[in-house]
């Protein structure tokens, strides 16, 4: 197993979505705005 998380940055917002594995997903893509609060809950997923 080789988990990672992939970001698209966007201006102002960026889409999360976490992997067990190359092909297999981890949940829901979420999205997260560049601000303090949002930025915070990412570091606590």
């Amino acid at each position: 197993m080789n988990p990672l998380i992939g970001l698209d940055v966007a201006k102002g917002e960026s889409e999360v979505q976490a992997f067990f594995d190359k092909d297999k997903l981890f949940g829901e893509s979420f999205s997260v705005k560049h601000t303090k609060e949002d930025l915070d809950r990412l570091f606590l997923f």
